[in-house]
């Protein structure tokens, strides 16, 4: 269905319902809260001004000049993240050649910048960067607002060399780019998470494992075992396995028996596939055999897990550093990540965060917004950040500069060296709405719901709203 501009900033606002109850692209841990409100910082001095490149066929972006440009930048970032960012913006305003300037902005969590996005766009007054799922970032572009990248990231003056590109990690690099939208790039990462295995490493050989599960089977045969046999330092009682109700569980499930949520070009759901029947049976006889559970309390995987009642939880690599703190706080045992079970013959690891997109204003100013996003990326300040954030680095070439920190997080460290398996989520218009029916689906699933006819429900009605929210 085509959507002029008013139906799609319509479309939008129906979609910001859905944003503000859950949260986008796999668990998030619990929002932070803002630190004081910042002030744009005081204008450097004013550098030499560089010679600004003469446009040509090959370039249409060279004769464009982004000097002494101000930029703003929504972002969620809290607490030390959105210190150390903030550390980092000043340093590029003081040391970037052109006199730019950036003023970042908090502006809540997701889906509270997703719901100020849709007002902005509709009032015509967009920061210059906002951070953004892909599929949120899709609905701003369907409405107009969003810049494509592409010509930014191939130029020959502002670009990056492909020497550089071959640095990124490809499912990073590519995550952003759209088939539903002819190609746009949507914005560029910064960042991004992965899902994975967490496992207690001691309860597995008090089982009588020496590794954790290679396939689904064995996942449900050490999961049953953990729940006859409990864990010597928990509770005295054992559970196998806490689903979290979430998209990104189905669609890594999915991803790891060879399947994918969409078809190739991204014009339909795929969600009663054999490897998404699979998927849902599989859970249904592991709830149904006692050996799972529905996570009871929002983070509570993580509590149970870290008290040794918990075999296996699957979730954010984002969330390590408090597993961290749960095991050393609670039963305190050995405990480490690994891929999911798979079907396939190398893993395939969900990759998940947003990026950020530089929204349409000026040619100056989102050359200049493009300019603060490269040098983001950079391997030094990608190093800073990753320590800081426990986010993992957009490049390869990182590792290098985080070898002290592999070695004090080795559950880290494991975690990265799975990066090159990655694997990413439809990156299309409406995916909020249709999240929340895969959830949906899956809670009436696992209650005994009919696994076949609930993914047909489902895939015929996700594709309505792919058809809805079609530009």
């Amino acid at each position: 269905m085509k959507l002029n501009k008013l139906w799609a900033i319509a479309l939008l606002l129906i979609m910001a319902v859905s944003a503000l109850l859950t949260a986008c692209g796999g668990a998030a841990q619990p929002t932070e809260a803002p630190a004081a409100p910042t002030k744009a910082p005081e204008k450097p001095m004013e550098p030499t001004k560089p010679p600004t490149p003469t446009a040509g066929p090959e370039d249409p972006l060279a004769g464009i000049d982004p000097s002494g440009q101000t930029i703003t930048y929504w972002y969620q970032h809290s607490r030390k993240r959105e210190e150390v960012l903030q550390e980092m913006i000043q340093e590029f305003n003081e040391t970037n050649e052109w006199g730019i300037t950036v003023v970042g902005e908090y502006q809540g969590h997701y889906g509270q910048i997703y719901e100020k996005m849709l007002t902005a766009i509709a009032a015509g007054e967009v920061p210059d960067l906002v951070v953004a799922y892909q599929n949120q970032a899709a609905s701003y572009a369907i409405a107009g607002a969003v810049e494509d990248l592409n010509p930014y990231v191939t130029s020959p003056t502002w670009g990056f060399t492909e020497e550089e590109l071959q640095d990124f990690f490809p499912a990073f690099l590519n995550q952003d780019i759209s088939a539903q939208l002819d190609g746009m790039r949507l914005g560029f990462p910064p960042n991004r998470s992965m899902e994975v295995m967490y496992y207690n490493e001691d309860w597995l050989k008090e089982l009588g494992y020496d590794k954790p599960p290679e396939t689904w089977e064995e996942f449900r045969e050490m999961a049953c075992k953990a729940v006859e046999q409990p864990f010597s330092k928990g509770p005295g009682e054992g559970m196998g396995y806490e689903l979290s109700v979430d998209t990104s569980r189905f669609a890594s499930m999915v991803f790891s028996r060879g399947g994918d949520l969409m078809n190739e070009d991204q014009t339909a759901y795929t969600l009663n596939t054999p490897e998404a029947q699979d998927t849902m049976k599989f859970l249904q006889e592991l709830f149904a055999d006692g050996c799972a559970t529905l996570v009871a309390e929002r983070y509570g995987d993580q509590a149970d897990f870290g008290a040794g009642k918990l075999l296996f939880t699957i979730g954010s690599s984002s969330g390590l550093p408090y597993y961290k703190d749960a095991v050393s706080e609670g039963a305190n045992f050995n405990w480490s990540v690994a891929p999911l079970p798979h079907t396939t013959p190398d893993p395939v690891q969900n990759i998940y965060g947003a990026s950020i997109s530089v929204l349409k204003t000026t040619p100056e100013r989102q050359l200049a917004a493009w300019l603060f996003l490269k040098w983001f990326t950079e391997p030094e300040q990608q190093a800073k950040w990753a320590k800081v954030s426990n986010y993992f680095p957009v490049r390869k070439s990182v590792a290098e500069g985080m070898k002290d920190y592999f070695a004090e997080n080795p559950a880290y460290a494991k975690a990265f060296e799975l990066l090159k398996y990655g694997k990413t989520e439809p990156p299309v218009a409406g995916y909020d709405v249709v999240r929340d029916l895969i959830e949906e689906a899956m809670t009436k699933i696992v209650e005994g719901a009919d696994v076949v006819e609930t993914l047909a429900a489902l895939e015929e009605e996700a594709n309505q709203v792919l058809e809805e929210a079609a530009p």
